[in-house]
């Protein structure tokens, strides 16, 4: 498992550039939504109810789900597996402290009103909960967005006005903390052109 892994990090700057599908097709190699959701699974255990916002296809629920866990996927874009369609992240049908876990995969930077969308996460995370968000550093989004004629997402929604490619650490860091966040955790992958973060509320000292 680990040579397998290290190969798949090994040829990531390969991968990008050949269509994800052909990737997913060949045995050994894993996509960069595969990744991705891989390295996302690992925060969550089996006793938390997770929210993805930005769910796309809903891959990342799908496996929670097979794994005996919780979960719901939302996205405002009308995907088929996606368990609820809204109109507006910002404004959820949730009651407060609903979720152990709420992740963004690959989404938080495609989100306009992305501050607003963070401040209703902290309402519906339980106090003691974690946000995982994940996204490519803003220089290979950039390039990776431009090539990615197979990706249904971005060849039918395409880029919106107040979606960004990415962040850097400082832009993050003033978002999350205007949001009530703080890092606990920060890690990239896949040769550092990948980053998560690892989120908890944060909560005023007395």
């Amino acid at each position: 498992m680990k040579t397998k892994n290290f190969i798949n990090e090994i040829l990531l700057p390969l991968k990008l550039i050949i269509p994800q599908p052909i990737v997913e097709w060949i045995p050994g190699l894993a996509s960069n939504k595969e990744i991705r959701v891989e390295k996302v699974l690992k925060y969550i255990s089996i006793n938390m109810n997770c929210l993805d916002i930005g769910c796309g296809d809903n891959t990342l629920i799908k496996r929670l789900r097979s794994r005996g866990a919780s979960g719901v996927g939302i996205d405002i874009y009308p995907w088929d597996c996606a368990d609820l369609v809204i109109e507006d992240s910002s404004r959820l049908p949730f009651d407060n402290n609903s979720f152990d876990c709420i992740t963004f995969v690959a989404s938080l930077n495609h989100i306009p009103n992305r501050l607003e969308v963070l401040m209703e996460a902290r309402r519906i995370l339980k106090r003691n909960g974690i946000v995982i968000i994940t996204f490519l550093t803003p220089k290979i989004s950039v390039f990776w967005h431009k090539i990615i004629y197979w990706d249904k997402d971005q060849n039918k929604r395409g880029m919106k006005k107040g979606e960004k490619y990415g962040f850097t650490h400082r832009e993050l860091c003033s978002l999350l903390e205007d949001a009530g966040f703080r890092i606990v955790e920060k890690k990239k992958f896949s040769l550092g052109l990948n980053n998560l973060y690892i989120c908890q509320i944060l909560i005023p000292e007395f």
